[in-house]
């Protein structure tokens, strides 16, 4: 499970990140040299990659000193907000299974396509064959994947069994209990807590990513997804204003 790395940040993951965190995802570029300042990241260097990002269309301007996310990273944006919600629907007992029909397909499409199964909360069983319970909101579109066929499913055997067979529930579990108990830990307070709680902050939201979203009936009693998401929403919250305190002083 991903967890916060002690490695240093780049320029561009920092900028990235606070533009993900903020809806609409813009800020002004003075906060964006500034917040990447709290990671020993000069003003030349995060103006650079806001220039590189722009250049490979992450990010836009419209010449007012506001940066805005755009293509891929906007796409991501509106994941990650998805996965924070944790939305699902009722669930009935049905799975959609996606199976791969196009053979001799280069390195680079079949790479592609599995990417994008995995975006979508599916888990592959065996090559070629993609599962997972018909309980998101969000339907596969079956002319945004021209090389698949949809089709409706209901296992004979347990589906709990199913289920932890495709994801590591109890990994993700165990994780999410770890990432409780640093949300405690760092409460944010002061501009001392900004940098380590932006690391905090980015590791929550990608393990939220990583949620499958199964429906309750496939999930132990004690399952962490709704409390994290509850405690982070709070801690965001507590965060922001921490973060917009120390704007307006710089």
């Amino acid at each position: 499970m991903m967890q916060e790395s002690n490695a240093p940040l780049t320029a561009r993951s920092v900028l990235a990140s606070a533009l993900l965190g903020e809806d609409p995802p813009e800020l002004p570029v003075a906060h964006l040299v500034h917040l990447a300042g709290l990671f020993g990241i000069n003003g030349n260097r995060a103006r650079v990659a806001l220039s590189r990002m722009a250049a490979n269309g992450e990010v836009s301007t419209d010449g007012t000193g506001r940066y805005r996310l755009t293509g891929h990273l906007l796409e991501r944006q509106s994941r990650q907000t998805g996965s924070r919600r944790g939305e699902t629907l009722p669930w009935r007992g049905g799975w959609t299974m996606v199976v791969v029909t196009t053979t001799g397909r280069s390195a680079e499409d079949r790479s592609d396509l599995r990417r994008r199964l995995g975006l979508a909360r599916l888990s592959e069983l065996r090559e070629g064959v993609w599962l997972r319970p018909d309980n998101l909101a969000h339907r596969l579109d079956p002319t945004d994947l021209p090389d698949v066929d949809l089709f409706s499913a209901r296992p004979d055997g347990d589906p709990a069994d199913l289920a932890t067979a495709l994801w590591d529930v109890d990994g993700w579990a165990t994780e999410a209990r770890r990432l409780l108990g640093r949300l405690d830990e760092l409460e944010p307070t002061g501009p001392t807590d900004l940098a380590p709680g932006f690391v905090l902050s980015a590791a929550v939201l990608r393990h939220l990513q990583a949620d499958p979203l199964l429906p309750d009936q496939l999930l132990p009693g004690d399952w962490p997804g709704p409390v994290l998401r509850r405690t982070y929403d709070q801690w965001d919250r507590r965060y922001r204003h921490v973060l917009a305190t120390w704007a307006r002083s710089t």
